[in-house]
């Protein structure tokens, strides 16, 4: 699958849910909602009654290269010929309503989408028209309602949007990337030995230059540097330098003596 740009293959992420657009009604955010789901690899849209008809040329405009998506929609007459084929159906819902249906938070509700795709339903979600969102009868269509737990002084959200929100916690309930990486590059975290080695060497020079005269002081001292180094994950490059700054700080005050 390629966009009209002749880029690099789009892979959806499946099984995945399908994303249904309620009554869009500008093209540029049906093409920026591509863009979004393009991103968190959701590949499968439907738009329900779009207001200017479909296809529209200006989506493709938006999609930045996510054209597959909008190129393989289906376009629906009602909600319930939409989600006619599913077996799950939630919708976002950012205003109370006077129903009575379980309401998850995207992050929550993300972690049931994934668990029912993983028993073989297929699953989708509805997003209302940019200007009032989903009404009562759309909302009957879904088993369950999602509200995101934003500002609630200001919680208006543009359709993509809203999808970008649902679709990251839906990537991130099944991504295994860590919560915290360190960049090292060409280099490596360095062991204790080796830090120990660099940590001699600095003891070492500052008891020759006089630093640690004191030596009342002197264990509280190297103590405290010790402890400045353990406190981070300092790579060997690095150690690397500071071997070199020291070496040559001591070179500097044998020409001065």
């Amino acid at each position: 699958m390629t966009g009209r740009d002749g880029g690099a293959p789009l892979q959806p992420r499946d099984p995945s849910p399908v994303i249904i657009l309620v009554r869009p009604q500008l093209a540029e955010n049906i093409g920026s909602t591509a863009r979004a789901m393009a991103n968190c690899g959701l590949f499968h849209l439907r738009l329900v009654s779009p207001r200017d008809g479909w296809p529209q040329d200006r989506a493709w405009r938006t999609a930045s290269g996510a054209d597959n998506i909008l190129d393989s929609l289906t376009v629906h007459e009602t909600v319930e010929d939409a989600v006619a084929d599913l077996h799950r159906v939630f919708a976002t819902c950012p205003r109370p309503r006077h129903i009575v249906k379980t309401i998850m938070t995207a992050r929550g509700a993300a972690a049931d989408i994934v668990l029912a795709c993983e028993r073989g339903l297929k699953t989708g979600i509805l997003f209302g028209p940019e200007r009032a969102g989903l009404d009562n009868d759309d909302m009957a269509c879904a088993d369950t309602l999602v509200r995101y737990p934003l500002n609630p002084d200001f919680m208006s959200l543009n359709v993509s949007q809203a999808v970008m929100v649902m679709g990251y916690e839906w990537w991130m309930a099944q991504d295994a990337t860590p919560s915290r990486q360190l960049m090292t590059n060409e280099s490596h975290v360095a062991t204790k030995g080796e830090l120990n080695n660099f940590l001699r060497h600095l003891v070492r020079e500052l008891d020759e230059c006089g630093f640690l005269r004191n030596e009342q002081k002197r264990s509280g001292m190297i103590r405290n540097i010790r402890h400045f180094f353990l406190r981070g994950e300092v790579t060997e490059q690095e150690l690397r330098t500071l071997h070199g700054i020291v070496h040559e700080l001591s070179r500097g005050r044998g020409r001065g003596r």
